[in-house]
């Protein structure tokens, strides 16, 4: 099932969605073991505007396939938590226009490790009906226990994964269609000395685009 987001939406309407829509969140894998592709996705925003890029890898060597990246009018605010309403609409049109096929998705957010179990990768998976691990910097919601993050009531939301060089710690959690072990796993196999490399890339190009239309904005002023 693939779930839209509507055009104008008030934060109100757009926790009460999140809530109507997570329980359609799968956390089983459903996909081929032999993944080809992963499409890592990263979003930023300047004067306006969110720039958000989709890079597809090839799963085996890591090499870059594709990248696309897009930019559009920002039409929802920055609010905790309902960060899918704010980067999912570029993020998705960004990853479509790639034309990806036979992929697992991999977005810089959270899945079920949110307050209402239905983070940016959530989102994402649902709209695309495509497997979707969310990759977190920092801790939204929940308690660290053993290396894991749990709710209130034990249930583990997200696993923890220590970067290369054993400075930094991502926060790994299920968007949709895969099991949390098969999302560690995929991530852990992306790992390079630079990072987690579709993120990494996808970070690095919206970055790179938001200082070009920095330094053309001051040109031009």
């Amino acid at each position: 099932m693939r779930v839209r987001i509507p055009a104008q939406i008030t934060p109100q309407e757009a926790a009460a969605l999140q809530r109507r829509f997570a329980p359609l969140v799968k956390e089983t894998s459903e996909f081929s073991k032999s993944v080809s592709t992963i499409v890592g996705c990263d979003a930023t925003y300047i004067l306006g505007m969110t720039i958000a890029t989709a890079v597809s890898v090839d799963y085996n060597t890591l090499s870059i396939r594709h990248i696309k990246t897009i930019k559009e009018e920002t039409t929802f605010p920055y609010i905790p938590g309902l960060l899918g309403f704010r980067e999912g609409p570029a993020v998705l049109r960004a990853i479509r226009t790639l034309k990806p096929t036979s992929y697992v998705c991999m977005v810089d957010g959270h899945g079920l490790a949110h307050p209402r179990r239905f983070g940016l990768a959530c989102l994402v998976g649902l709209a695309l009906d495509r497997p979707t691990i969310g990759v977190a910097k920092n801790l939204l919601y929940g308690s660290v226990k053993g290396g894991r993050v749990v709710d209130g009531d034990g249930r583990t939301l997200a696993e923890l994964i220590t970067l290369p060089g054993g400075r930094k710690t991502i926060y790994v959690s299920v968007g949709h269609r895969i099991s949390l072990s098969d999302a560690v796993e995929v991530v852990k196999h992306c790992l390079t000395p630079q990072g987690l490399l579709p993120i990494r890339l996808a970070h690095d190009e919206v970055t790179k685009r938001k200082w070009q239309i920095k330094r053309s904005n001051q040109v031009f002023s």
